[in-house]
């Protein structure tokens, strides 16, 4: 595999983790049925999401092709704004539900 392969692979890995942690914390929006004792499977799949978006990022930041900056960060840009958003839903969520 080489490396522009590998940032290919680490950039869908980093859309589709973001999306999956979004997607679980609108599922839970619209779930919610109040305070449990346990968090539940939807939390944990965020949880999960979340933390390999970290070797995803690493692993994106490190094949990136500097010298096409536009097209290169456009993956990192869609993550970041689409973790804001999933991260701003579950601020709402869990203080204002």
């Amino acid at each position: 595999m080489d490396r522009q392969q590998v940032n290919r692979f680490s950039s869908w890995a980093m859309i589709s983790l973001s999306a999956i942690a979004l997607a679980m914390v609108l599922l839970g929006c619209l779930t919610w049925t109040g305070p449990s004792k346990d968090e539940g499977a939807l939390a944990h799949i965020f949880q999960i999401a979340i933390v390999l978006l970290l070797p995803a990022g690493l692993t994106f930041l490190a094949t990136i092709d500097w010298r096409v900056p536009r097209r290169s960060t456009r993956p990192l840009t869609i993550t970041v704004l689409t973790v804001a958003v999933a991260f701003g839903a579950l601020y709402i969520l869990e203080h204002y539900r």
